[in-house]
């Protein structure tokens, strides 16, 4: 049998509709995989998505947790692969794109990630955009997060030397992590490269907390930039309140 290459935790909760999609884009990756469905106690149709999938499972659960943050970090720590990486359940991966960033991050070993380009579905309209992603600087870093979850892959020794993610934080649990991946193991490498599909719906935590996650956001920069751009107190009305109020 061959050894996973790649620890994929899938943290879910009341996903049933999304994740049959996210774990059959898993699935048909070119690398090897081993996956673990960290559900936090589904009432709806999950469990049934889950138990289809339970014989390419590498493991599952399904009960209340800590929330997000806490799933993924359990769900990686049960793996044993060199990269690692988590995917919403709503969200999915395009063919051959844990292959490519694999590869990435082959070629940069000092490098603690690799990342790429990013669909966002639109479910209300079926439409697709591009999810604002651009190469690594600091600098751009610190005015919006330039990197996309879901078309990322970290290596299993930088995401245990930085104890993964904050379980402290509900909006920008991954912001925080790339900057401290980057703080602690230099710049990530880009791949220029749509990857993954990030599934934009109402229930969303950044349609239906946009107050919380542009506080957790701003918190965030000035832990790790030592102060705010001024972009980002421009940007918070809209942001925040006028696309509350066009939802």
């Amino acid at each position: 049998m061959t050894e996973p290459l790649v620890t994929v935790a899938v943290p879910s909760f009341n996903q049933g509709r999304y994740l049959e999609k996210a774990l059959t884009s898993i699935f048909e990756q070119d690398v090897s995989v081993e996956v673990f469905v960290m559900d936090g106690g589904s009432t709806d149709n999950s469990m049934e998505i889950i138990e289809s999938w339970r014989h390419r499972l590498a493991g599952y659960r399904s009960e209340p947790d800590g929330g997000q943050a806490a799933a993924i970090n359990e769900g990686i720590a049960l793996g044993h692969a060199k990269y690692v990486c988590w995917l919403n359940s709503d969200d999915w991966l395009l063919p051959g794109s844990l292959s490519r960033l694999v590869q990435a991050a082959e070629q940069s070993p000092r490098s603690a990630m690799a990342y790429g380009r990013c669909w966002n579905f639109i479910q209300k309209t079926q439409a697709r955009r591009p999810v604002w992603v651009e190469p690594f600087t600091e600098r751009r870093l610190a005015l919006r997060c330039i990197i996309s979850q879901p078309a990322t892959v970290i290596q299993r020794a930088a995401w245990q030397k930085v104890g993964g993610l904050d379980p402290n934080l509900h909006m920008t649990m991954d912001y925080d992590l790339w900057w401290r991946l980057y703080k602690e193991c230099g710049p990530p490498r880009f791949v220029d490269d749509y990857l993954a599909v990030n599934r934009v719906h109402e229930s969303t935590k950044t349609k239906t907390q946009r107050v919380r996650h542009y506080r957790e956001a701003i918190a965030t920069v000035r832990k790790h930039y030592g102060r705010v751009p001024l972009k980002w107190w421009l940007a918070q009305p809209y942001a925040v309140w006028f696309k509350s109020l066009v939802r």
